[in-house]
């Protein structure tokens, strides 16, 4: 067994309707680089760059880099990324780890995914940004080919907000969409840092007709989500949980829930904007008012009729796969086969 399919072994349980879930066929949106290596790959890389590593094992490793980022603390959830990131600084590292990030992504029965990264954090050992996501797309293309065709993956090139190189990064999204570039995507700090600092760059896409998809709705709330549909002509939002910030939930008794969406809301809904939801990663850092995987806002949002979409955000960090994201969501809402299903439509039809 490759340790890709170890990796996912306890995965292969989990079942709903009498299928297991890691079988059926999944559509990936929102699964960032650098928040999706093997254990045992920093482990190696660390230690070949004589980096100062937290732990000896790939299972001590996993320990930490979850513990982390379950704390509570936004600083040491940060120190994991400065650990993968750094990891990641040549052409020959980016080219394995995009490969193996594939090999995961189709033994998790992923059929279609779409990998975020920002290139822009990986030049500190003299790569360029061409070279950089040539090195990231040369991994993907090797684990495409070797998977005989089974799955189809895309690159999002990500600019980092507080970085100003919104122009710059969308230059360089639109220099590769003939070769495995098919969105842009802005990350990073998201509340003091709007969409409309980058307007050129999403000017510039739009113009040029490049789809994009803007971190929304995470860590800040309404207006950050309309900077990203206005400013930012996003088709999709990033998470987007906090739009319920413009829903008013009415309890008329006796079980009777009423609901009323604010224009911004309905706008979202009406127009089916794919909502780029992560549930282990929302519950992590507190996206959502709650503290159970029950409480998170989605099922709500799904019931009403927003797009809903399920991803894994961090799969290293949060320790997850797609499979289990749905498992997690199919014991918080009781859901079967045919919720599944919406969800995979639901990303499928937003896929860049």
């Amino acid at each position: 067994m490759s340790e890709a399919a170890r990796a996912h072994d306890d995965d292969a349980t989990t079942s709903v309707q009498g299928r297991s879930i890691r079988q059926l066929p999944k559509v990936s949106l929102h699964d960032h680089l650098d928040g999706g290596l093997r254990p045992a790959t920093v482990l190696e890389l660390g230690r070949a760059e004589g980096l100062d590593l937290p732990a000896a094992t790939p299972e001590t490793l996993a320990d930490w880099f979850h513990a982390q980022s379950v704390s509570g603390s936004l600083v040491e959830y940060l120190k994991t990324f400065d650990l993968t990131i750094a990891v990641m600084q040549t052409e020959e590292n980016l080219r394995r780890i995009a490969r193996e990030f594939v090999e995961d992504l189709v033994a998790d029965g992923v059929v279609c995914g779409e990998i975020r990264w920002a290139p822009e954090q990986h030049l500190t050992r003299g790569l360029s940004l061409d070279a950089a996501v040539a090195a990231v797309q040369a991994g993907i293309d090797e684990a495409v080919i070797a998977a005989g065709g089974r799955i189809r993956v895309g690159q999002l090139v990500s600019a980092m907000r507080q970085n100003d190189r919104g122009l710059e990064i969308a230059e360089l999204a639109l220099r590769h969409r003939d070769a495995g570039v098919v969105g842009f995507d802005i990350a990073g700090p998201e509340a003091g840092f709007p969409a409309s600092r980058m307007s050129d760059a999403f000017d510039l896409l739009l113009s040029e007709g490049l789809p994009i998809t803007v971190h929304a709705g995470e860590a800040d709330g309404i207006e950050s989500i309309r900077g990203a549909i206005v400013d930012g002509h996003a088709l999709r939002l990033g998470h987007g949980v906090r739009i319920m910030e413009d829903i008013e939930v009415r309890d008329r008794g006796e079980g009777d829930v009423g609901l009323r969406l604010g224009r911004l809301a309905q706008w979202v809904k009406d127009r089916r904007m794919p909502l780029e939801t992560s549930p282990s990663s929302n519950l992590d850092t507190q996206a959502f008012t709650g503290t159970r995987m029950d409480q998170h806002p989605l099922d709500l949002l799904f019931q009403v009729g927003f797009a809903v979409t399920i991803n894994t955000d961090n799969r290293l960090m949060s320790r997850t796969t797609l499979s289990r994201e749905l498992g997690r969501v199919v014991d918080a809402f009781g859901y079967g086969l045919d919720e599944l299903l919406a969800f995979q439509l639901n990303a499928a039809e937003g896929a860049f």
